[in-house]
């Protein structure tokens, strides 16, 4: 494609509607957008927010990649990535209008655990795609007894306060499901780079909709004693929800976590609304500043953990809100089990984990499957 075709190509893609509420939604969440690209694409993190930020954090950012072809599939939730920018320590007031959009600061005295005292704040911004396909993925026509083609394009904020004992995590996502979320295209250019096939069935995916989620999730921390900076080991309980058109459930959790120099952070989450967005591995657990940094230095340990969570919808299962589509019924119950490991250094980490997710509906014929990476730098 020539210089001039490019570029007629990219004006064209823009003035879609739906690409237009994508760019609406992002200069909606954030106060200075122009200035949170420049900290995603040059590196200017700390120009985002401004002088404000307490000199003393750091900000942190991750790549959060999951695919079930780690587990020898190409099925159900089959690729998922995440890519987030975590904020230095934000003001306690929340005033500044450097750090925080106008509705961003309204808001937040109506949430409690964010006025939390003593506790580190920070807001993070997220950018992630879901895709979802049925078993048969070289079928063209429509499978009425599996789940839809689907893809789910998002941009995330999210405000965290934390101290040595407790993470609270409000997490608002706005995107776009259907044609433009552009999965088929994600898709067809991983086969065709690993020289696999190319799904057949993306004509009858799932039509286009903006969507929303509000999720709210809390975890604890409970040492099971150990060093600090030594052997030790955590237990990471946990609870929350999400609401929207996008999905509607309610869930609770555990992780166990075992090493050397665990870090103060609270455990190892899946790609899902409202999951741990902060890294926090400069942080001393045992101070009482927990803006407090510590050494940096060598970690590594195992976690493995589950939750259960009870769906009332999800729309890549239950199909569009306002306009006939394929669906099936959902399961109202559905489990997820994790194991994987965690090694880092400084402010670089690396967790890879094995994920078992139980049947999301009625009718799939077994549970599924897939691999999750992330890999984090704080700096």
């Amino acid at each position: 494609m020539g210089t001039q075709a490019f570029t007629a190509a990219a004006r064209d893609l823009a003035t879609r509607t739906p690409i237009r509420w994508l760019y609406w939604m992002i200069m909606f969440a954030h106060p200075h957008p122009c200035a949170l690209l420049r900290a995603l694409l040059l590196g200017g993190a700390l120009a985002a927010c401004g002088a404000s930020a307490q000199a003393d954090t750091g900000w942190s950012a991750s790549v959060h990649f999951e695919n079930d072809l780690f587990a020898d599939s190409d099925q159900q939730y089959t690729n998922g990535i995440k890519l987030t920018l975590v904020s230095s320590n934000l003001t306690s007031d929340f005033r500044d209008r450097r750090e925080l959009p106008g509705w961003a600061r309204r808001l937040i005295p109506y949430i409690p655990f964010i006025r939390d005292k003593g506790a580190a704040r920070t807001l993070a911004f997220s950018l992630g795609q879901n895709i979802y396909t049925p078993q048969d993925t070289a079928a063209r026509s429509l499978i009425p007894t599996d789940r839809p083609y689907a893809g789910w394009l998002y941009f995330g904020t999210t405000f965290q306060t934390r101290d040595a004992d407790r993470q609270d995590t409000f997490d608002a996502q706005l995107g776009l499901i259907g044609p433009y979320s552009f999965a088929e295209q994600t898709q067809d250019l991983v086969h065709r780079a690993r020289d696999l096939a190319v799904a057949r069935g993306w004509d009858n995916q799932l039509r286009t909709e903006p969507g929303i989620v509000l999720a709210y999730e809390r975890v604890l921390r409970w040492r099971l004693g150990g060093e600090p900076r030594g052997l030790s080991a955590d237990l990471l309980p946990r609870f929350g929800g999400a609401v929207g058109n996008i999905a509607t459930y309610a869930g609770i959790g555990a992780q166990l976590r075992a090493g050397w120099n665990l870090p103060p952070d609270f455990g190892y989450s899946v790609i899902r609304p409202g999951g741990t967005t902060a890294v926090d591995s400069l942080r001393d657990p045992d101070a009482d500043d927990p803006t407090l940094a510590r050494p940096r230095g060598f970690s590594v340990y195992l976690f493995a953990g589950g939750g259960g969570r009870a769906v009332l919808r999800d729309i890549f299962l239950n199909g569009n809100t306002f306009r006939d589509s394929h669906d099936v019924d959902h399961e109202p119950f559905v489990g997820d089990l994790l194991a994987g490991v965690t090694v880092g250094y400084g402010g670089l980490k690396l967790s890879l984990a094995n994920v078992l997710r139980t049947r999301e509906f009625r009718g799939q014929p077994h549970d599924h499957r897939f691999g999750s990476l992330t890999l984090s730098y704080a700096f």
